[in-house]
């Protein structure tokens, strides 16, 4: 387990907006189909990458009981946040949604955020939550 754990990590922060977007979309299993998204998005040049994705973080991480998909998204739209990563907060905001968060809870996350990651994070997490909002 322990060299599957720099794998979440690598996972967790460098998926890039395209795939994080497309992934996040949908709030089930990517493993639904033959051939799951991130498979299609990635697994030719980072077969090993779409494996870990597909296998630990959502197959594992997602699915674990211990947190709700609710509780998941919250931890993951405030480490976005606090992280500054309007591309993939872009992609959470929408699976929090799907997830079961209000529009009124995402942006008092982000409110009180503003005070612990920074005024600056949190006025970009507003902008991309507005675009979000509007679609």
């Amino acid at each position: 387990m322990k060299k599957i754990i720099p794998g979440i990590l690598a996972v967790s922060f460098c998926l890039g907006a395209g795939l994080e977007s497309s992934m996040a979309q949908t709030p089930t299993s990517n493993l639904d189909s033959a051939k799951s998204r991130t498979q299609q998005l990635m697994g030719d040049i980072a077969p090993k990458l779409a494996e870990l994705t597909d296998d630990v973080l959502y197959t594992d991480v997602w699915e674990r009981p211990q947190l709700s998909q609710r509780d998941r998204s919250l931890v993951t739209v405030t480490a976005l946040i606090a992280l500054n990563r309007p591309d993939q907060l872009r992609s959470h905001l929408v699976r929090a949604k799907a997830n079961g968060l209000t529009e009124e809870q995402l942006v008092e996350t982000i409110t009180h955020m503003a005070f612990y990651s920074g005024w600056p994070s949190a006025v970009s997490a507003v902008v991309i939550a507005k675009e979000v909002f509007a679609e």
